[in-house]
């Protein structure tokens, strides 16, 4: 009995890397398992210490280990009898010692292309929703993300789905766009765990922009210097907090004073880059100079963030902003009273010595509202499935209804 394992994400460093494994569906040899699953069992245990039942639909999170050597902490995805995720960390070291891991058990290693055909050529897909979070878990930015996808194969909305047409004589209309608008704003969190979150620092020249993303970054990306508006370009760096992969993006220095220099065109251009940043961003970190007094705060800045608010509230998007008072440390001419009611209350920390950076993390994954979420309940992972799920909750009649249903479940990719 054959088993393969491939690969399935891209080349070089990500934050998460897929590889399947894959057994022949074929009984000839007369064993009583399939040599997947002896494969699987041979190199991974799980985080609770009992013995793993890998059960088709299940989820598992545990480590992978070579003669008693731990390689990775990973999320195995049970898929089918025959079939397995291993979601593990990006780095190509890793995904190449699992890899060589799996070969010397028995894995004959093949090419995603080779996979997929195999898969498909058992008709191992089934739904068109197992489809889409089988491709979609390619490109999972976290664990969990890839842990949200997983549950949708055989659980989440796939089972509801089936649930709703199974039932739709018995349910009423009211309890379906119930679920479809729960689903829906579920989903919202659960695409910034699964593809990632941006977050764009802003605030005015010299408020310590570039000192907060080397903190939260854990590494010097930007220069730091004393020199007002020394960032007149976008910096980005990608950091881990809690289940969200979160890219920050330091923008240059939103001075109005720009704005109006006829002379300034390199600093009104980074300004105007800044400003369409702002607008495409999922969270604003608005970082003000605790040392300075309210005069810092840019009107244009202010009117943008509204803007943005306004957005987030419309579109019922998680977006959200945050204000943050900066070097602490220093003595306080910032009122806070002065400070806009739509900017909240501020977070005071210390970017330079780390101080409220504990706060500031809990605050972020507190506002975007992935603190308890319950990556096995149904959501949208695809844009298909979201404009589908947007027609449920207008649904008229059951008859329309259960079209829409069928046409979430077996329609085209």
């Amino acid at each position: 009995m054959s088993v393969f394992a491939a690969v399935m994400t891209g080349k070089g460093t990500g934050a998460i890397s897929t590889i399947q494994l894959l057994g022949d569906s074929s009984r000839t040899s007369g064993r009583g398992e399939d040599s997947a699953d002896a494969v699987i069992k041979k190199i991974f245990k799980p985080a609770a210490g009992k013995p793993a039942a890998f059960k088709p639909g299940r989820i598992l999170l545990g480590v992978i280990s070579d003669a008693g050597q731990i390689i990775d902490q990973v999320i195995i995805g049970c898929e089918d009898n025959h079939s397995f995720t291993i979601n593990c960390h990006g780095n190509p070291l890793i995904v190449e010692m699992i890899m060589r891991l799996l070969r010397k058990e028995g894995a004959e290693l093949i090419t995603t292309e080779q996979l997929l055909a195999k898969t498909l050529s058992a008709e191992k897909f089934g739904s068109t929703l197992t489809t889409e979070a089988k491709l979609a878990q390619l490109n999972a930015k976290t664990l969990e993300g890839a842990k949200i996808i997983a549950n949708q194969i055989k659980y989440g909305l796939s089972k509801k789905a089936a649930q709703w047409l199974q039932n739709i004589k018995a349910i009423s209309l009211d309890e379906i766009t119930i679920d479809a608008q729960r689903i829906q704003n579920a989903s919202q969190t659960a695409k910034l765990i699964i593809k990632g979150c941006t977050a764009v620092i802003a605030g005015p020249p010299n408020s310590g922009k570039s000192t907060l993303l080397n903190r939260l970054a854990g590494r010097e990306k930007a220069i730091v210097t004393d020199i007002k508006g020394t960032t007149r370009d976008w910096v980005s760096a990608e950091c881990s907090i809690g289940p969200l992969a979160l890219n920050l993006i330091d923008t240059a220095g939103l001075d109005e004073k720009l704005a109006k220099s006829p002379k300034d065109t390199i600093g009104k251009a980074a300004r105007l880059k800044s400003i369409e940043m702002l607008e495409q961003a999922d969270l604003i970190l608005l970082v003000l100079d605790n040392s300075r007094t309210a005069d810092q705060l840019d009107e244009m800045l202010i009117e943008k963030i509204a803007g943005k608010l306004v957005l987030f509230t419309l579109s019922k998007a998680e977006g959200k902003v945050l204000t943050i008072l900066n070097k602490c440390d220093l003595l306080a001419k910032f009122n806070t009273e002065n400070l806009p009611e739509i900017l909240g209350k501020p977070i005071k920390i210390s970017a330079k010595f780390g101080t409220g950076i504990e706060t500031l993390l809990k605050k972020i994954q507190d506002v975007l509202d992935v603190v308890g979420f319950d990556l096995k309940q149904p959501v949208c992972i695809t844009n298909r499935q979201e404009n589908i799920l947007k027609q449920l909750i207008t649904v008229k009649s059951k008859r329309q209804a259960a079209s829409i249903i069928t046409e979430l479940l077996n329609g085209q990719v």
